[in-house]
């Protein structure tokens, strides 16, 4: 059996990186984990291929060769994900499709010969025994949730990572909280599923092994889900793993009660993490009650947030207006919130309401719901009549954008956090592509650059100040001139 595994192209959008990675003469942020793995559950004599659409077109003779096309997707891909399987259909080649938006959507896609939905370790094995026998059906899920520790690492060997920036890693599933405008715990469940550390450990050996040195982010929807094996296990396999190596920093996502607990901030850094995205959601506190964010009541968020920065973790956040308790001076707290705390990539979006959660189901009993879910976190788009009035709410949005991602605002901020930013030691490997992209950033943003005042400022500041940060500000600099040209987007 030949297995073509398509991933499709992500739009423009806040964390596909496109103007960045220009710098560094890299095509995407990441290869996708989710097709990998599937790639590793099919059986070992099939012959696999994949064609990431964010890297490499498919071509006439792929489909040719392919006996099915195995496509996988998040919401905010569902126009390439449906120009592929039209292209699919065209060429008269079956398509099997998962992921999180064909579990949400699959109704939608009359053209998909077999949906796999939920998670592939419960339901491609029933699929794959139908398919061997000629009986496969169209739809495969499950409402259960499988032992990760199960699972078999990726199947890196299908990837050409030289195109890539950074590599995905999983260690959990599932979050214990419950807010009502994510679709997490619809779709993978309130208790945390773990792999062990020993899975973890030789994920990243075989990456090591292959000459990876760049990031990973580890993509659990809340890494610190179960402290106790994290303290107890996983952390401390991690710092034993580091030691001698080079490169391979970790970034993650987190609630911010890790800023509660310095032990594990601490052990966090130890194991090489420098980098954590956090729901911030909102310095309102009512807005957080309306929406059960629990863990971020009754406490100074921007003390939290310093915390984590001086502990060695870069904080990026999620800001969201459009609550029904925001008034139109949360556009004015948001600024002034994101601008204190020193939070660089500060994702902003409109409140959208994810079919499966509370929040939908609220929406419409209330008769709120309108047009689709784009999937799009920072795209200005909603779902939802929102109680200030759409165009308040919009003109407020660009406003946000218009400013924390200008460039006196930005670079502002930039120096507020590096201030404050005491970074784990890491052993920095630095390749070519750092060098150039540290040129092209002098000419891009410092010469021709709206920003060159900023960026010169930056520049020197950081190199005769915290010349250990230099790397990471001009990082920064490039992250910046990509923002921006998102923001333009939803601003203009």
């Amino acid at each position: 059996m030949k297995i073509l595994l398509v991933y499709p192209e992500f739009p423009d959008t806040f964390w596909s990186f496109k103007h960045a990675l220009k710098f560094i003469r890299k095509k995407a942020a990441a290869p996708p984990l989710g097709l990998l793995t599937v790639a590793a559950m099919l059986p070992h004599g099939w012959e696999k291929r994949l064609v990431d659409l964010n890297v490499t077109g498919v071509s006439h003779d792929d489909l040719a060769w392919a006996d099915y096309v195995f496509v996988s997707a998040m919401i905010v891909q569902r126009d390439s994900a449906q120009a592929l399987i039209a292209r699919c259909k065209e060429a008269g080649v079956k398509v099997v499709a998962g992921g999180p938006l064909f579990t949400m959507e699959h109704e939608r896609f009359p053209d998909v010969d077999h949906f796999v939905l939920n998670e592939a370790e419960l339901t491609l094995p029933p699929f794959l025994a139908d398919l061997a026998n000629g009986r496969a059906q169209r739809v495969y899920a499950t409402t259960e949730f499988p032992d990760i520790q199960q699972t078999p690492a990726p199947l890196w060997s299908i990837v050409n990572l030289k195109h890539y920036d950074t590599v995905s890693l999983q260690f959990s599933r599932g979050c214990p909280f419950n807010c009502d405008f994510c679709n997490v715990t619809a779709l993978l469940g309130h208790r945390p599923r773990l792999k062990t550390a020993a899975q973890i450990v030789a994920e990243l050996d075989s990456l090591y092994a292959l000459g990876w040195r760049k990031s990973v982010f580890f993509v659990d929807d809340n890494f610190i889900g179960n402290k106790k094996q994290l303290k107890s296990e996983v952390l401390p396999a991690l710092i034993e793993w580091r030691k001698g190596k080079t490169g391979m920093p970790f970034s993650t996502e987190a609630s911010i009660n890790l800023a509660d607990d310095p032990e594990l901030m601490s052990l966090m850094t130890q194991a090489g993490f420098d980098t954590v995205f956090v729901g911030i959601e909102t310095p309102n506190e009512d807005s957080l009650i309306e929406c059960s964010k629990t863990q971020n009541k009754g406490r100074d968020l921007v003390e939290s947030v310093k915390r984590l920065q001086r502990a060695g973790l870069q904080v990026q956040g999620g800001f969201i207006v459009g609550f029904d308790n925001d008034t139109p001076s949360i556009f004015q707290q948001q600024i002034d919130f994101i601008q204190r705390s020193g939070i660089v990539t500060a994702m902003v979006g409109l409140l959208q309401a994810p079919l499966g959660t509370r929040l939908y189901e609220r929406m419409q009993r209330e008769g709120r719901l309108v047009s689709d879910f784009s999937g799009d976190n920072a795209d200005g788009s909603t779902n939802i009549v929102p109680k200030m009035g759409l165009e308040s709410l919009r003109e407020g949005y660009r406003n946000i954008l218009g400013q924390i991602y200008a460039p006196e605002y930005y670079y502002e901020r930039v120096l507020t956090f590096l201030r404050e930013y005491q970074p784990p030691t890491i052993r920095v490997h630095l390749d070519m592509q750092h060098f150039l992209a540290l040129g092209r950033s002098i000419y891009q943003l410092g010469i021709r650059g709206v920003e060159r005042a900023h960026y010169w400022k930056l520049f020197f500041w950081t190199l005769f100040r915290r010349p250990r940060l230099f790397p990471l500000a001009i990082t920064l600099a490039i992250y910046g001139f990509h923002f921006r040209q998102v923001a333009e987007l939803h601003v203009s």
